[in-house]
């Protein structure tokens, strides 16, 4: 029988200027996300959408997820195959297409990750080791959407 874990969090809009919903640009669109032993993550919606920019809002979360996702399976991966990593950086990137609708989707994500690894002999192994990741995040697994790599691994100089 497959394993399965649960996930519960908690989203409180924290908006409403007294008016609610009561037309478009009659609230703020605020909102915390706590979950048990954690800090709290202020979140809004993009500021093209009427959002607070000092706030995360949802399509970076997902775009950070899908890294954050990634670089724990890297590192993973390489502590398992003999790959010794020193430093992980990431810049990712999405794109997110509105439709005619007003809808939309994401059309990529870009992971960007710089790998340091200690040893010259290891660059060829952590490169290769990106496809693995990817094939092993969950949150990858997930999506509807490629998520594609333009990974560099440099070595450690002492």
């Amino acid at each position: 029988m497959p394993r399965q874990h649960r996930y519960t969090a908690t989203v409180e809009w924290t908006g409403n200027r007294g008016e609610g919903t009561s037309s478009y640009r009659s609230y703020d669109r605020d909102h915390t996300i706590t979950a048990e032993h954690t800090a709290e993550i202020l979140g809004s919606s993009d500021p093209t959408f009427r959002g607070n920019p000092s706030r995360w809002n949802p399509e970076q979360l997902l775009m950070v997820a899908t890294s954050q996702c990634h670089m724990l399976a890297y590192l993973h991966l390489a502590a398992v195959n003999g790959v010794v990593v020193t430093g992980y950086l990431d810049h990712p990137t999405a794109v997110m297409t509105e439709d005619t609708e007003g809808s939309g989707r994401f059309s990529e994500i870009v992971l960007h990750p710089l790998v340091t690894v200690t040893d010259s002999a290891m660059v060829e192994r952590a490169d290769a080791l990106h496809l693995d990741a990817n094939r092993a995040c969950f949150i990858a697994n997930s999506l509807n959407l490629p998520v594609g790599h333009d990974a560099r691994t440099r070595v450690h100089e002492q």
